[in-house]
């Protein structure tokens, strides 16, 4: 591992390059540690900390989204706390709301910093997992002498951000090292169990919030979500979904239909669908018994009949084309 000094150097060395940071986004963090905050890659200030009471303000104001994270940070915990790791939850401000490490490891993390209330932006500790990840927007690996400050090259960061249900950025997610012997391939298997865990915080926080409301996952990897109430219209999508479908970044969306997103039967239209639908649902719920599906709907048989029949609908709810 490099020495202080030669750390201090080697950054050094890459600020006085004046292509560096166009070549490089670990360089272009350390422009933006040295240029944009002011800070001495061998400077050691204390680690910044928020008092008492804003620590118990900023968790009150993210008491839900806590809640809902908690047992995933116990489950990546699980996976990564019996190698010396500790997991955090930050706030989009880089400050540390929740935290879980060992209790034979919690000197050596409070010494580091890692700790409830502790400023891991990038403005307050320059290059690092968590603030480069926020400012950034994207998952990131710190690995050692990544880091800006000297202070802080004996540790391993792997960070991934988390969005809120309204697209805006609203965490990060950490697993934080100080292990000698950790290695870039180790990082590697962490990193992608915290992109993971991020992505599954993201989506439990999304479906509390449209509770109530049908969650359709859009695309492949079970992060795409879009919220759809009983008429139909999308009121709410995660943040792989607007990027998707061009729903916009952040904020609330429009209303917009789930046909006009997901696609619909070009031979079925309006009020017509709806009709379909119902008695689809009908016919279903009463396994294909169409006099308990019509008494279900309010109607006679033969009306249902005549209905199904119209429709294209055989006896147990597909098409009659396909039978």
């Amino acid at each position: 591992m490099a020495t202080s000094k030669t750390h201090v150097e080697r950054v050094l060395t890459s600020l006085a390059s004046g292509s560096a940071a166009a070549r490089s986004r670990l360089a272009a963090s350390w422009q933006r540690s040295f240029q944009t905050h002011g800070l001495d890659p061998a400077g050691a200030p204390a680690c910044g900390r928020v008092g008492g009471e804003d620590l118990r303000d900023r968790r009150a104001a993210n008491d839900r989204f806590l809640r809902i994270a908690a047992p995933r940070l116990d489950g990546l915990f699980g996976l990564v706390g019996h190698s010396g790791c500790s997991v955090l939850l930050t706030d989009a401000e880089g400050i540390v709301l929740e935290h879980r490490c060992s209790d034979g490891d919690a000197d050596v993390f409070q010494a580091w910093g890692l700790w409830p209330g502790a400023d891991w932006s990038e403005a307050a500790e320059g290059t690092n997992g968590i603030g480069t990840c926020l400012i950034e927007k994207r998952q990131v690996t710190i690995h050692r002498d990544e880091h800006f400050l000297a202070r802080n090259i004996g540790m391993s960061c792997m960070d991934a951000p988390i969005y809120g249900p309204d697209g805006t950025l609203m965490a990060a997610l950490d697993v934080s090292s100080a292990r000698s012997d950790q290695t870039e391939g180790f990082n590697r298997l962490i990193g992608a169990m915290v992109q993971q865990t991020a992505q599954q915080i993201e989506s439990d926080t999304f479906r509390a919030a449209f509770a109530g409301h049908r969650i359709v996952v859009a695309e492949g990897d079970g992060s795409s979500l879009l919220a759809v109430d009983r008429d139909d219209l999308v009121v709410g999508a995660s943040r792989a979904a607007r990027k998707s479908f061009g729903l916009g970044a952040s904020g609330a969306i429009a209303p917009v239909p789930a046909t006009d997103i997901l696609g619909r039967d070009g031979e079925v239209r309006g009020f017509e669908r709806g009709e379909r639908a119902a008695v689809r649902r009908a016919l279903a719920r009463s396994g294909g018994n169409v006099s308990e599906a019509a008494r279900a709907l309010g109607i006679g048989r033969a009306t249902l009949y005549r209905r199904m029949q119209r429709l294209g609908l055989a006896q147990n709810g597909g098409d009659l084309s396909q039978n």
